[in-house]
């Protein structure tokens, strides 16, 4: 029992103690270090902190993207007006009634002489597309000319077409035009008697046929800014023929780009090709007659104002190779022009000096003179050089003059000269045989050349009187100097034509005075050339109409409203009074 108690009490005491002790507290030791976290704000900057540029940079454009100085010019118009001013009121501007516009046109016309007439025209664009459109023309007269004994009739049809594209980068053009004219050679010379079946077997008809095709590309922002190109066909009747192409390309290079404060140097090229061929000469149908010439060209041109000054430095070169006599020529020509404002806009002097070569060709020769030969001697001619100088500008606002003086030397200049006759009236063959053309009994031209010398005098002159009304006159006086041939043929030294167009809502009018004056023909006595005087003319023309809508007009033409029995060229008399009216439709829709 003692033990029991002791033990108890021993128990009771361990336990007691034990309680009383104080548990362990250490911590297990921290692994993780102090750090400093940094919060980072969006930067607030001053003025003060601002990094200042010791000097001023040069920044140098491209002559492209460089500003040009616009220089804006009105052309002042009076308008008829009640304006009264008076404080606090405004009046409108009297401007008329807008002209509808269409894009396609039909006109249908007949005249005296038995005279047809069409005339066609349509248009259709859209942006960012193709644009397109062409024109059609038709004129025929029967018998137009009064006692003669050849038939004089003609005709003249033609056709215009274009296709064309606006790109991002550049833009295009392509189209093709046609003619086919038909004349006649009706007039023979009155000092040979052609006997009746002489006149009868006469076959005086001769057509002209054209055709082209041409092209260009415009490249706005390149250094070749344009390139364009031309290819054409000319016949006729006789089994003549002539092949002419044409390219061209235009250069522009900004000299700015090479830190020179200097405007474009522009550069204009171009290769010429002509090649044809007649069956005869004139005088021995049994040769045949050829020519050929290639032509290569450059013009450079500088263009700047220095002061008032505006100026142009150029110059032209050409190497043709005549491609029949296998021979070639160098040519060179100034291309100077410059201009001075007197008083700006009002009185502005310029002068220049400047020359070209003439590439001739057969259809040129016979949109000047539809009655030539198809026996033509085709060569160049070549303007040495043209001296001028002059007045332009306006005076009152709404009068605009140009008054101009100089001398040029042509070398090689082509004249129109009467052919003789290969019949004495009662003939119609050569002693070889072979029967006379339409064009042997003196009743067509030849070409002949000569250096010409001119001094000459040119003035213009247009009165804006309203917005209604216009009136101009237009005055040319040449005085020639020829070295071998005993006259300039068929030249004038006067022309002059005075004009007037009236336009309102309803009616419109224009009206065209001509006067040529004095010229030399020529012809034949035994065989021998002698120079008879051409009298001067004038020729007086109408056209006007009436709009019944937009839609519908009236119009009517008349020509050489004098009656003038005059002569346009040797031995051809002009058509006396003609009179031409129709009708015509405007539409937008083509189909």
């Amino acid at each position: 029992m003692k033990r029991f108690i002791v033990t108890t009490v021993f128990t009771l005491t361990y336990g007691f103690v034990f309680a009383q002790t104080k548990p362990n507290t250490e911590k297990a030791k921290d692994t993780i270090k102090t750090e400093v976290v940094e919060v980072v704000t969006s930067y607030a900057p001053k003025v003060t902190d601002a990094f200042k540029i010791k000097r001023k940079p040069v920044i140098e454009l491209s002559k492209k993207v460089q500003r040009k100085p616009l220089d804006y010019k009105i052309k002042s118009v009076p308008v008829i007006s009640t304006y009264i001013p008076k404080s606090g009121v405004l009046k409108g501007i009297d401007i008329g009634d807008r002209e509808r516009l269409f894009n396609n046109y039909v006109a249908l016309g007949f005249g005296n002489n038995t005279t047809p007439f069409v005339e066609g025209y349509f248009h259709s664009n859209s942006r960012f597309e193709y644009e397109y459109g062409g024109k059609i023309n038709f004129i025929s007269s029967t018998e137009p000319v009064a006692n003669t004994r050849l038939n004089s009739s003609y005709y003249n049809a033609s056709v215009d077409l274009f296709l064309k594209q606006e790109m991002r980068y550049y833009d295009w053009s392509a189209g093709f035009k046609a003619y086919r004219n038909k004349y006649n050679y009706y007039g023979l010379p009155e000092n040979i008697n052609f006997i009746d079946p002489i006149v009868n077997s006469i076959d005086p008809s001769q057509t002209h046929k054209f055709y082209n095709i041409f092209g260009a590309v415009h490249f706005p922002d390149r250094d070749l800014q344009e390139i364009k190109g031309s290819i054409a066909y000319f016949s006729d009747t006789y089994e003549s023929d002539e092949l002419h192409a044409d390219i061209d390309a235009l250069f522009e290079f900004p000299l700015g780009r090479f830190g020179l404060n200097l405007d474009d140097l522009k550069l204009a090229t171009s290769i010429n090709f002509i090649n044809g061929g007649f069956t005869r000469t004139y005088n021995d149908p049994l040769v045949e007659t050829n020519y050929g010439f290639a032509t290569a060209g450059i013009n450079p041109s500088y263009s700047f104002s220095f002061k008032k000054f505006d100026i142009k430095l150029g110059g032209k070169a050409y190497y043709s190779f005549d491609l029949e006599n296998t021979e070639g020529k160098f040519f060179a020509y100034p291309d100077i022009e410059i201009n001075y404002p007197i008083i700006k806009r009002f009185a502005n002097i310029y002068g220049g000096i400047t020359g070209d070569l003439e590439v001739n060709s057969y259809q040129n020769f016979t949109s000047r003179n539809p009655y030539v030969s198809p026996t033509l001697n085709i060569t160049q001619s070549s303007e040495a050089f043209n001296a001028y100088g002059g007045f332009r500008g306006i005076l009152s606002g709404n009068i605009n003059y140009d008054l101009k003086a100089g001398f040029k030397k042509e070398e090689d200049k082509a004249l129109f000269l009467a052919n003789p006759s290969n019949s004495n009236g009662t003939t119609n063959s050569f002693p070889s045989g072979v029967f006379f053309r339409g064009y042997d009994y003196g009743n067509s031209f030849g070409i002949v050349y000569d250096d010409v010398n001119t001094i000459y005098f040119s003035g213009g002159i247009t009165y804006d009187y309203s917005r209604h009304l216009n009136l101009g006159m237009n005055l040319e006086f040449n005085n020639f100097d020829l070295r071998n041939q005993a006259e300039a043929w068929n030249l004038p030294q006067l022309k002059s034509d005075v004009f007037a167009t009236y336009k309102e809502k309803d009616w419109y009018a224009s009206a065209n005075l001509y006067f040529v004056g004095p010229r030399k023909g020529t012809t034949y006595i035994s065989g021998s050339p002698s120079a008879i005087d051409l009298d001067a003319y004038i020729d007086l023309n109408l056209d006007g109409g009436y709009h019944f809508n937009d839609l519908f007009s009236v119009f009517l033409r008349a020509n050489n409203i004098t009656n003038s029995n005059y002569q346009t060229f040797n031995n051809f008399n002009a058509q006396g009074i003609q009179v031409l009216g129709g009708i015509i439709y405007k539409f937008d829709a083509l189909f």
